[in-house]
């Protein structure tokens, strides 16, 4: 990931207590009198990483990082309760409020996609400017893809893993079958759904194999959030109306947009972006060649820094 800024710490942190029992980590990096932007990270229920802080110029960036509801640094970890799509565009309002951030420049990729587009097109009013990476849509076709059947036909090896927790007579309903297991009392089988689940994803998520990217989905605390989190959300169809996102995108009209998306992206194919771009054609769509899902991929980071350098000339 050569193609990032160099590493940075943040100058402030802060927790924020929304809606009992949660409470959010947020922290500002780079220049606090920059261009106010967003991170929002994927899942939901990943968390950031130090290596988010770097998509973004800390000379002209005023960075603002969260871990959402559940993840992360956030409390309680894993959290079910309160944890909806809502919540967490409610969460961004009150973060931009406390900040007193007037309009900001919203990132994000996978899950984090879909969340931006929900927060721009609830408050277009208060985005500057969007740059989205492995636009997620959170349709049915799309959790039926990658969560029972489509890529498990690309992936067979990667899917005989991801299917053990199961027995087969639930195998017909898996996002249910997993559900089941990820918030039941016994704490050995939700872990072992957790890490199934969560391990899926991560092998996915490059073109060629990341032992680094498997490794971080592996790990117990993020497996836990991400499986128990994602899956709460996909029982619930994410809590939004059928393709609202799409339905909606009229009101993305007068914002600035730049789509960064791998043409060999299996977690979340590529119609994805496509079909949004259509809906929103003031945007500029990226597709690169060489990439899968991961915002990691060297050709994938290199877009992305490179987006947020031009937003931020078109700012200034």
């Amino acid at each position: 990931m050569s193609a990032l800024y160099p590493p940075i710490t943040p100058y402030v942190t802060h927790h924020f207590d929304v809606d009992a029992p949660h409470r959010l980590y947020v922290e500002e990096c780079g220049n606090p009198k920059g261009i106010p932007v967003v991170f929002l990270h994927g899942g939901p229920g990943s968390g950031c990483e130090p290596y988010h802080r770097s998509f973004f110029d800390p000379e002209r960036y005023r960075i603002v990082l969260f871990d959402q509801r559940g993840c992360g640094r956030s409390a309680p970890h894993a959290e079910l309760a309160g944890n909806t799509t809502q919540a967490l565009v409610s969460d961004m309002e009150l973060i931009r409020n406390r900040l007193d951030i007037d309009k900001w420049v919203v990132f994000g990729g996978s899950w984090g996609s879909t969340l931006g587009l929900v927060y721009a097109e609830t408050h277009p009013e208060r985005v500057l400017g969007l740059i989205l990476r492995g636009i997620f849509l959170c349709r049915p076709q799309e959790i039926h893809w990658f969560y029972q059947e489509g890529a498990s036909r690309l992936f067979p090896d990667y899917w005989q893993d991801y299917l053990k927790p199961i027995p087969e007579a639930e195998r017909n309903m898996l996002v249910p079958a997993f559900y089941k297991r990820l918030t039941s009392d016994n704490e050995v089988e939700r872990m072992a759904a957790a890490k199934a689940w969560s391990i899926w994803e991560g092998r996915c998520a490059t073109l060629l194999p990341s032992k680094a990217v498997t490794d971080h989905f592996g790990d117990p605390f993020t497996a836990l959030s991400l499986a128990r989190i994602e899956c709460h959300y996909f029982m619930n169809n994410s809590f939004l109306s059928d393709n609202q996102i799409l339905n909606d995108a009229d009101q993305l009209r007068d914002i600035p947009g730049i789509i960064v998306h791998g043409r060999y992206d299996v977690v979340c194919p590529i119609e994805n972006a496509w079909q949004l771009q259509q809906r929103w054609p003031s945007s500029e769509l990226q597709i690169i060649a060489d990439s899968g899902h991961s915002a990691s991929e060297p050709n994938t980071t290199a877009a992305l820094v490179k987006a947020t350098d031009a937003m931020a000339r078109l700012l200034c």
